[in-house]
């Protein structure tokens, strides 16, 4: 039963943990990529470690690996392995931080994906909280769009990372509707499943061997990974799919931490306007639900 007087709600505590283990695993994913390892091959070992890790916790709860409506599961498989490629291309050829903003955009097309397909209503916190992400999502990208030749971004990564946000966004409203009648753990574990064959094939004619520590870093890349799905698809099985999304947008925190801590990344003065109204934008989303939720209780008072 939900704790009604916490003050952070359950779904926005599981995107929290979800933010901060995407972050730790973008990271790792730059830093293998920067050492030679393909982006397939880090694809892969993702999904392996993480079939291990669904697997294994699917048959602890002595429930069915196959789930009920296995279309639709297989669906949000292919979905997510072409978005997570996108993703993984983004980051490898992108700063961090502008990696992370871009991929998070996707709660723009969450939130209209889940009013058409949903019939989910967008309620006015969440319409600010778009409209402030899309400002600061042009601030971000325009120098890069408007002289692409000097640009430190390049368009197609720019190009890329948008498509993968929109592959993101439809995985994440597939999860919200099997949710409905799939266990959580049966939802994560259709992820590598397809992943794993789709990434190996596109990728076999690039694959290395990897030295131990870039081993030990692609392991860590699928824990990390893991620890973000859970959070994720637990966050999407509390929330409305546009509102739980929009929480997520503390992983560009994360990430930019991350990115001038490892990499000596140096995000521009556009970035950091642009992350500000994203991160205004999601904090706008967040306490306008709870104020008005707060007044409205008052009123049948």
């Amino acid at each position: 039963m939900p704790t009604t007087h916490s003050l952070i709600p359950t779904g926005v505590r599981f995107m929290l943990l979800s933010a901060l283990g995407f972050a730790f695993m973008s990271a790792c994913v730059k830093y293998v990529s920067n050492h030679g390892v393909p982006v397939f091959e880090i694809v892969a070992a993702r999904a392996l470690v993480s079939l291990v890790i669904s697997y294994a916790d699917v048959k602890r709860k002595r429930i069915s690996i196959w789930g009920n409506n296995k279309p639709l599961l297989i669906l949000r498989g292919v979905v997510g392995s072409m978005a997570l490629m996108c993703v993984y291309y983004a980051i490898t050829t992108l700063p961090l931080a502008e990696a992370t903003i871009l991929q998070y955009t996707h709660p723009v097309f969450t939130a209209l994906l889940g009013l058409l397909f949903l019939k989910e209503t967008i309620k006015l916190p969440t319409i600010a909280c778009i409209a402030l992400c899309l400002v600061g999502l042009i601030v971000i990208v325009q120098p890069s769009m408007a002289n692409p030749t000097t640009s430190e971004l390049p368009p197609f990564s720019i190009m890329v990372a948008l498509l993968g946000a929109l592959g993101s966004s439809i995985a994440y409203v597939i999860v919200r509707k099997l949710s409905n009648s799939e266990d959580s753990s049966v939802i994560i574990f259709y992820f590598p499943l397809i992943a794993l064959p789709v990434s190996l094939v596109l990728g076999w004619d690039t694959l290395i061997l990897p030295s131990m520590n870039m081993i030990l870093l692609l392991v860590l890349v699928g824990i990390f990974t893991q620890i973000g799905q859970f959070g994720l698809t637990k966050a999407m099985q509390t929330q409305a799919a546009g509102q739980a999304s929009a929480y997520s947008y503390v992983q560009i925190i994360f990430s930019a931490l991350l990115g001038i801590w490892l990499f000596q990344e140096s995000p521009t003065i556009s970035t950091y306007i642009g992350a500000a109204l994203i991160v205004i934008g999601a904090m706008v989303n967040v306490f306008g639900q709870r104020i008005a939720l707060a007044f409205k209780g008052r009123s049948h008072d």
